[in-house]
């Protein structure tokens, strides 16, 4: 079994995850293209149903199963590792079976409840599998995971995105090309774009089963460990610790998602009955409206938002199981290395970007979503309001997994609650006055409460050192990034040059002038750690 340290851990993590961004992107960019402000609100909406469930049952169980592989590997209990990975797959078998159930029988009432009709109810029922197939797969990731073997995460996660841009994309097209035959066999639904956005849901499960069947292949290559320990824990201790080490990650993660419920029906609520807060493109008809700017920002907005988080993601996983090893052994030393290197590196990822994409917002929509200008343009505002949100998501991921290696998972859960109250608050005032906009602000205003108390929970658990110092410097250099962006955009702009090359030309200056500040100001994150009293 090959092992990696943390920081190869985390490069095979954040390079996978790189990957499945870009297929990701590859899949959503040209989907919303297809589907449109509206069609992409069907799709939206099915998405805000699958995540809590998806969240409940599969968040925590990937980290739960890592976390109790990674404490008996490094006791050598080899005969346990395979005991826990037998009871998890047969218990969250059934865990997926009844999340899958749940989400096909709520579609239609979630549908009435969410769109006032029944749209978005063929996108729900395409989508319900995806459960099933994610908690037999988290599991899979979660044992190799805990064993620091990185690589079969990282491969099922590209298969996954490959198999999601060709079954989604082509399935969606086929239903566009053919809408009258297809319309024909489905006499209950009135427009072609709710079917659309369900063929690319389909795509999305099929995604899920490419992921689960890429196992078998490690399964057949990678050597299993031996062990004959007389002592191994019983199945329902197993069942047991996975449930205390999981609900409340799961939980959490579904209060995170919570998010998406909230701009769903408080942007649509609000938008009914106050409007948009600014004007909206003449083409669109009147009681299209909440779905065209709602959709427009969580199909538009919101993917570009999320495509650096997912990044980082990937930092808190690769640091799970070496800083677990060092928290069950009490190592200061490397307990303050797996944080520091954590955050630092999440920064370095998250501060250039957000400054860059805040920058560069019409250059990087127009580019993006060529074929819907008018859900781009009042996208523009709401993506650079974003992005302090952005910048504040991505150091809260890798310290939610700090916190449940050392013993604290419900931690994360509090935090989540007291940050869904601030964005349905943040929605409820600002919506209905700035629109997308008020949405935007109350969710960057959100994650910063997050990512305060989360840091606040952990410091004063562990004790660590927060790196301070070289986040300040990184914050300088993301400053510098974003000046150089913006410089380099005037220029273009004036010289007459083309999008696609304005937009190249301000991402090479700014990355140029980051790297080359980083470099004078010499960033060192293991020397410049301060200490933070609680």
């Amino acid at each position: 079994m090959r092992k990696q340290n943390i920081l190869k851990g985390s490069i095979i993590l954040m390079i996978s995850a790189v990957v499945a961004k870009g297929f990701g992107a590859l899949f959503k960019i040209p989907l919303t293209n297809l589907l449109g402000g509206v069609g992409m609100s069907y799709f939206s909406c099915a998405y805000s149903l699958f995540l809590p469930v998806y969240a409940l049952t599969v968040t925590g169980l990937s980290s739960a199963v890592a976390r109790m592989t990674a404490q008996s590997a490094a006791l050598g209990m080899y005969g346990n590792i395979r005991r826990i990975r037998s009871t998890a797959l047969l218990m969250f078998t059934a865990v997926g079976a009844v999340g899958s159930a749940a989400v096909y029988l709520l579609a239609y009432p979630f549908s009435l409840l969410s769109t006032g009709g029944a749209e978005a109810v063929p996108a729900l029922m395409m989508i319900a599998p995806a459960v099933l197939f994610g908690c037999i797969t988290a599991v899979e990731r979660g044992y190799y995971e805990g064993m620091s073997n990185m690589y079969p995460t990282a491969l099922s996660q590209a298969v996954e995105g490959a198999v999601k841009v060709g079954a989604g994309l082509w399935l969606c097209g086929f239903v566009n090309s053919h809408g009258s035959a297809i319309m024909a066999h489905f006499p209950s639904v009135t427009d072609i774009r709710a079917l659309s956005a369900a063929a690319g849901i389909l795509g999305v499960s099929l995604s899920s089963l490419g992921a689960l069947l890429f196992f078998a292949v490690p399964a057949l290559l990678c050597r299993r460990p031996k062990g004959g320990e007389a002592h191994m824990q019983s199945r329902r201790e197993i069942a047991r610790e996975l449930a205390l080490t999981a609900l409340p990650v799961g939980v959490s993660s579904v209060v995170t998602n919570l998010t998406s419920l909230v701009d769903m029906w408080t942007m649509i609520a609000c938008i009914s009955h106050f409007g948009c807060g600014r004007a909206v493109p003449a083409t669109v008809a009147e009681q299209d409206i909440p779905n065209f700017v709602y959709g427009s920002f969580a199909g538009i907005a919101l993917t570009v938002f999320n495509l650096v988080p997912s990044v980082t993601n990937m930092l808190g996983k690769g640091a799970l199981p070496s800083v677990t090893a060092a928290w069950s052994s009490r190592d200061r030393s490397a307990l303050e290395a797996g944080t520091s290197q954590a955050l630092v590196t999440a920064a370095a990822i998250a501060v250039p970007s957000a400054f860059g994409l805040g920058v560069l917002a019409p250059e990087v929509l127009r580019l993006l979503f060529p074929l819907q200008s008018d859900e781009a343009e009042i996208c523009i505002s709401a993506l650079r309001l974003l992005m302090v949100g952005m910048v504040c998501l991505c150091l809260s991921f890798p310290v939610f997994s700090l916190l449940q290696a050392v013993g604290k998972p419900s931690a994360p859960l509090k935090v989540m609650l007291m940050g869904t109250a601030v964005k349905l608050a943040g929605n409820l005032a600002l919506v209905p006055l700035l629109g997308a906009d008020g949405a935007a602000i109350s969710t960057s205003v959100c994650y910063a409460a997050i990512l305060a108390a989360a840091l606040v929970v952990y410091v004063r658990v562990t004790g660590a050192f927060l790196p301070v110092a070289a986040l300040l410097k990184i914050l300088y250099a993301g400053a510098m990034c974003g000046g150089g962006a913006y410089l380099a955009d005037g220029i273009c702009r004036r010289s007459g040059t083309s999008n696609a090359v304005t937009l190249a030309a301000s991402v090479g200056a700014g990355a140029a002038l980051y790297f080359v500040s980083l470099g004078l100001l010499s960033v060192k994150h293991k020397n410049a750690a301060v200490r933070i009293q609680m």
